[in-house]
């Protein structure tokens, strides 16, 4: 009995074994399976949001008014400050034009025997001058000194090595409307107008402002609005045949398909989509996503080309409103996100700012945050409004009293609410 009793379980443990010996094989055996079969893909990372392409279809006469506003640098460099506004929606190439645009200019500078050095600042993530000078001054490789220098002497130290070494340098201020509603008035005129606090004569260092909507910076002192908005270059959103352009370049010159994997009919129903003047956002950003997810659903069937049922499902899977929330809220600070949290847990429409409030301190609980005032909290609701995330307005009849209510920008849904939960778990983690 007792012999018996163990070969059964002696012979349970081997079927057991030999079980997940087979789940492992079937395992491998698909991931083999996947890994043999063709892709559409030749070089998938030039449909990156980061990746810069070698040219810039439709936006030649930004490029050239940019040329413009900076060509003094090369032949009197050091007589005068340039700067330039840069303004448009989402996708609609400002930061990718700028960047190429730096690069190039300051190696064409460089061949003529100037010296100029482009950096490129997001504000959004250097929240402070502070933050923003080490930023610049690390991208210079300029090395700060470590004790305690005030922004003001940091602008100094780094002033003092572009002179030291001959260097004119260009700053690309990105997402600048969030530097106008966040720091305070006295640094931005320090940043605009540093050649009346620093006292010097040449002119070293130049900007180009780039923000969403120009209307930001109507809340700027008017002496520095009108020194930086001399000259506002548009960047209007993209037509479906500029769309397809775009796209047809990242297939075609810069190799991102098998070749023959995406036909003109299926980049055109892409570029419709979200061309502007066939409805859409004119979204460039979106389309190159569009036709990124296609390719790999077209992988996910087992199929060589990318057809225009692969896009209509990519399409369906990508909310454009969504989108450009996501990616406005992935440089926020957890207070701003708790704040956002605390308006999608309540529905996200008309709410009452004690309500808000509320809320927001509930979620700062479960956080492990401590809330912030009453006055901080409407300051971060404006700048937030500013950046088009949440909308304000003044309650009327039917409501007791007079308060702010507040809604997101965007209508409320399921998928927006794991959106803001998940970038919310993810920055705690940090």
């Amino acid at each position: 009995m007792g012999r018996s009793t163990h070969t059964f379980k002696v012979y349970i443990v081997i079927l057991c074994n030999t079980s997940r010996v087979k789940v492992l094989d079937n395992f491998r055996q698909i991931v083999e399976n996947v890994i043999q079969v063709a892709s559409v893909f030749e070089k998938n990372s030039v449909l990156n949001l980061d990746y810069v392409p070698r040219n810039l279809p439709h936006r030649e006469s930004q490029v050239r008014e940019l040329t413009i506003n900076f060509r003094d640098i090369l032949f009197s460099p050091g007589s005068v400050s340039s700067a330039a506004v840069i303004t448009g929606k989402p996708g609609s190439g400002k930061t990718t034009t700028v960047r190429k645009f730096g690069e190039t200019f300051s190696q064409i500078a460089r061949d003529k025997n100037v010296k100029l050095y482009y950096t490129h600042i997001n504000c959004h993530r250097q929240r402070t001058l502070y933050l923003s000078l080490l930023e610049i001054a690390r991208q210079l490789n300029f090395r700060v000194p470590n004790r305690g220098l005030s922004a003001q002497e940091t602008f100094r130290y780094i002033y003092d090595n572009l002179e030291k070494r001959n260097i004119q340098l260009i700053v690309a201020l990105d997402e600048f409307d969030y530097f106008v509603s966040s720091v305070p008035p006295e640094d931005i005129y320090f940043l605009v107008r540093v050649y009346d606090e620093l006292n010097v004569e040449t002119k070293r260092i130049h900007y180009i402002f780039i923000v969403r909507d120009k209307s930001t910076l109507s809340f700027l002192d008017k002496s520095i609005r009108e020194h930086i908005m001399k000259s506002v270059i548009d960047f209007p959103p993209y037509s479906s045949a500029e769309l397809y352009d775009i796209l047809k370049q990242r297939v075609v010159e810069e190799k991102a398909f098998r070749e023959g994997a995406v036909g003109d009919e299926t980049l055109k129903s892409i570029a419709d989509l979200h061309g502007a003047d066939k409805g859409g956002s004119g979204n460039a950003r979106l389309a190159i996503e569009t036709l990124e997810l296609a390719g790999k659903i077209a992988e996910s069937e087992g199929s060589l080309l990318v057809t225009a049922d692969h896009v209509e499902k990519a399409f369906s899977q990508i909310n454009p409103d969504i989108a450009a929330f996501e990616e406005i809220i992935k440089d926020l600070d957890l207070q701003s996100l708790m704040l956002l949290k605390a308006v999608a847990d309540k529905g996200g429409e008309d709410l009452p700012i004690g309500v808000v409030e509320e809320q927001y301190k509930l979620v700062a609980k479960k956080m492990g945050e401590t809330p912030r005032s009453h006055t901080q909290v409407y300051d971060y609701i404006r700048r937030m409004k500013l950046l088009g995330l949440l909308t304000t307005k003044q309650s009327g009849k039917g409501m007791r009293g007079r308060t702010t209510l507040i809604s997101l920008s965007i209508p409320f849904s399921p998928q927006l609410e794991d959106l803001i939960t998940r970038e919310l778990q993810g920055r705690k983690k940090l």
